[in-house]
């Protein structure tokens, strides 16, 4: 119960890697408010799982990449539940797979916007909730993609980069205020876009779990995976690691 007292904001927190997080920080004792923009269904049921710990959660429809959304969102999650201390913006799409020539830029705006603008807007309007607080986590879930930016992925390559940038930049003003600022990139995760994933791209058939003898550990990252290096990343275990990019691949690059 290392994060018993604090309120943790979990972007896409209802589903795939968003509620593995969720549940991974309830489990060691934080609260829980999910911002969720389409599936309803999928966060009521992780509010459940998590109230069932005994821990609070309350879900909150709220696209990230609406100021004002965000804006009404977190003001009524911080009367409902508290202020909150640690932020994990989660919450992210793909892109379709198409050469620059071919993209619509309506769509590379649309994933950019999700991507970088949502957790900017976040962090500016908890970057002062945490100021108050003892102190205060950031955590951007980026990808592995920004390692290797492979063609036919500029939107989505262009939105983890402008993430990191932010979450870099970040850290350096926020560290005298008490708050760690680090990423966390993701490799191909066994979570419903990482199944489409797996069967655009590398041919799987029927299930993601036929690449586990080409990943690290002979099986793919599974959500609880990332789950855990954010639960310590935010926890008092973690006393001076901030500003961070932390590739996630077992060892399999």
């Amino acid at each position: 119960m290392q994060l018993q007292g604090r309120i943790a904001l979990v972007t896409g927190g209802g589903r795939g890697i968003g509620q593995a997080i969720s549940l991974g920080l309830a489990r060691q004792g934080a609260d829980i408010v999910i911002f969720y923009r389409r599936d309803a269904e999928a966060a009521a049921d992780t509010v459940r799982q998590i109230e069932a710990m005994g821990r609070r959660a309350r879900a909150y429809a709220a696209s990230v990449d609406d100021l004002e959304a965000c804006r009404l969102a977190v003001d009524e999650a911080c009367r409902d539940v508290g202020p909150i201390s640690i932020l994990i913006n989660n919450a992210g799409i793909a892109s379709r797979g198409r050469s620059v020539a071919d993209t619509d830029p309506a769509e590379m705006e649309r994933v950019v916007r999700t991507h970088a603008f949502g957790p900017f807007y976040l962090s500016h309007l908890l970057v002062p909730v945490m100021r108050t607080q003892p102190r205060g986590d950031i955590i951007m879930i980026s990808s592995i993609a920004t390692r290797h930016m492979s063609a036919n992925g500029a939107p989505y390559n262009m939105g983890k980069a402008a993430l990191e940038a932010l979450s870099a930049t970040l850290a350096k003003e926020v560290h005298g205020d008490g708050i760690f600022v680090n990423t966390v990139c993701a490799p191909l995760t066994a979570t419903e876009m990482g199944e489409r994933l797996a069967k655009a791209v590398y041919g799987v058939k029927q299930d993601i779990h036929e690449l586990n003898a080409e990943m690290g550990f002979g099986r793919i990252c599974e959500p609880e995976d990332l789950a855990g290096l954010v639960s310590y990343l935010v926890s008092p275990g973690n006393t001076y690691v901030s500003g961070e990019r932390i590739y996630v691949h077992g060892g399999v690059q």
